[in-house]
């Protein structure tokens, strides 16, 4: 607790969106129940649990203009600028993203069992003779991390090219097995499919090597890219066999259930009317599911899973993948051992655009270069709403208090704008919580000062307050503060005294039975909600223009 430093929190409206909307000469909204009118009437409680998603420090939040409200992460919309590699920095098209996923696809790759970056050398022998340092080494290559000293050679994989190593890593398996390509999948589905004479399932009279062969597929051990692959073509092999013929009369394709056209024939078949072709009277319209490894369907293998038992029994918990290494690999579920681990590559970052929800009004906008860290549009709350600070008034006074001794602290607001706004200020008598503190504000009402570049008026003004503090030490022997007057002026700051009696955390006796009982988390922190009302004239109108209303924790 010595450690303590007083802290300012802003209340986002955003919290206050879902409440009945007021009309015109109402104090409250209507309603019918009592609830609802008891909840409005309540003073926010900076300890309730919905709180917690309204409080943030000024730093955190945005200003709109068009609103004139302040705006939390909870009430603006992200729009997606630029798409980058964090590594290379290379920008990526929207259109890869959309094909290749978001990984960089050039040769950054992180370490699977320490995730620090991977550098691509070479295992071959290094050039000889004159000239030798300008001579590129030749391959094969290998990713080596630096940290851990890992290498992609203890799982088998070498690469003949020092770039391109994600389209290399693609084709290859650990151990160096080749990856079938969806091509050479597809050409191998189409003879298969063409050069069985047997039905892949039948209940009897099935021959011994037609039941070997769909043991044999159905077994077959496939891995997730392959198998989504055969199930993708099975599925829409079916659907194009099983869509009806649209009113257009296509069938399948782009014109089958997902289409506008085949509206017109889902309203014939309630009406009786047959706008459909003959032809779509033979088909069943029904949808099988896949009954083989070719067609998607991957069955338990049981020897692979106790030779998989067998392993993890031998090699121990230490070769055994940990949930952090499982979390940052692309395909997870067939990885049991660290030689399963492959490279990870580097996961794309984003820069990202922030509007208003209520009038899409930007309010952040970054530069489309990687590079750059710089802003085109960033309206920030601390440039529109005054900061709020707080301090003990004596110096010497530590952040501890004293039950039922009156404490002061000074609240200092600073205006960021360039014209003179005035503050008003309200808080509650008691603070809201089982241990009820009184807070008395002893200026409620002052002005602030505009924020200008007038260096000779701050000098001087600094130099007079250095001479009010040292006449009131030397005639009261103590700082004290006077009722309806501000602590302290400057050129657009403006401080002002906020005294407090906490009560004590063993006062038990005081409160009802329902709220007695031991102190809970963060119940020994005195917070204060503050309600803040800003006012300023602004240039070229006549009417006061009210922002920054909301509750402040302090």
């Amino acid at each position: 607790m010595a450690s303590f430093k007083p802290y300012t929190y802003f209340q986002c409206p955003c919290t206050d969106t879902n409440l009945p909307p007021r009309r015109l000469g109402e104090s409250r909204p209507p309603s019918s129940s009592s609830e609802t009118e008891q909840e409005d009437d309540r003073t926010f409680d900076p300890r309730a649990p919905r709180a917690n998603f309204s409080l943030y420090p000024l730093e955190h939040l945005l200003y709109c203009e068009d609103c004139h409200q302040i705006r939390c992460p909870r009430c603006v919309l992200d729009e997606i600028v630029t798409w980058y590699c964090p590594n290379c920095l290379f920008e990526v098209p929207s259109g890869v993203i959309k094909s290749e996923g978001n990984r960089c696809t050039r040769s950054c790759f992180q370490c699977p069992i320490c995730i620090a970056p991977l550098s691509v050398s070479s295992i071959g022998a290094p050039p000889e003779g004159l000239g030798a340092e300008y001579v590129q080494p030749s391959g094969p290559y290998v990713l080596n991390c630096a940290y851990c000293m890992w290498s992609s050679k203890e799982i088998g994989i070498q690469f003949e090219k020092p770039n391109g190593i994600y389209a290399q890593l693609s084709k290859v398996k650990n151990g160096g097995t080749p990856v079938i390509t969806p091509k050479e999948r597809r050409k191998d589905r189409e003879e298969r499919s063409r050069d069985a004479s047997v039905p892949m399932v039948m209940e009897e009279g099935i021959s011994e090597e037609g039941e070997e062969s769909v043991n044999l597929d159905a077994h077959e051990d496939l891995d997730a890219e392959s198998q989504f692959a055969n199930l993708k073509a099975f599925y829409q092999s079916q659907l194009a066999e099983a869509s009806p013929a649209s009113a257009l009369g296509f069938t399948g394709g782009d014109y089958g259930y997902g289409s506008p056209g085949a509206l017109s024939r889902i309203m014939g078949l309630y009406t009786g009317s047959n706008f459909a072709d003959k032809r779509s009277k033979s088909k069943t319209g029904t949808m099988r599911e896949a009954q083989d490894a070719l067609e998607g369907l991957q069955l338990c293998n049981t020897a692979s899973d106790e030779e998989t038992i067998a392993r993890l029994r031998n090699e121990g918990y230490e070769n055994t993948a940990s949930v952090a290494q499982l979390k940052e690999q692309t395909h997870p579920a067939h990885i049991h051992s660290v030689d399963d681990l492959r490279p990870i590559a580097y996961l794309l970052r984003t820069k990202r655009s922030k509007r208003c929800k209520t009038c899409r009004h930007i309010l952040s906008k970054p530069e489309s270069k990687v590079q750059t860290t710089r802003f085109r549009i960033r309206l920030v709350a601390p440039s529109y709403i005054p900061s709020i600070s707080i301090r003990p008034l004596a110096t010497s006074q530590n952040f501890l208090l004293t039950p039922f001794k009156p404490t002061q602290f000074v609240l200092t607001f600073k205006n960021p704008l360039f014209d003179r706004v005035k503050v008003s200020i309200a808080t509650p008598g008691t603070t809201p919580g089982r241990f009820e503190s009184r807070v008395t504000v002893l200026c409620p009402q002052f002005e602030v000062g505009a924020n200008t570049d007038a260096w000779e008026e701050a000098l001087r003004e600094g130099a007079e307050r250095e001479k009010r503090r040292t006449k009131a030490e030397a005639s009261e022997g103590q700082l004290q503060a006077e009722a309806g007057k501000v602590w302290e002026r400057g050129r657009n700051w403006v401080s002002v005294v906020v005294e407090v009696v906490p009560t004590s955390l063993r006062a038990d006796v005081l409160m009802k039975e329902e709220d007695r009982g031991p102190v809970r988390e963060d119940e020994d922190v005195v917070e204060i909600p503050v309600f803040v009302r800003v006012e300023w004239e602004a240039e070229g109108q006549g009417d006061d223009t009210v922002v920054g209303e909301g509750g402040e924790g302090g």
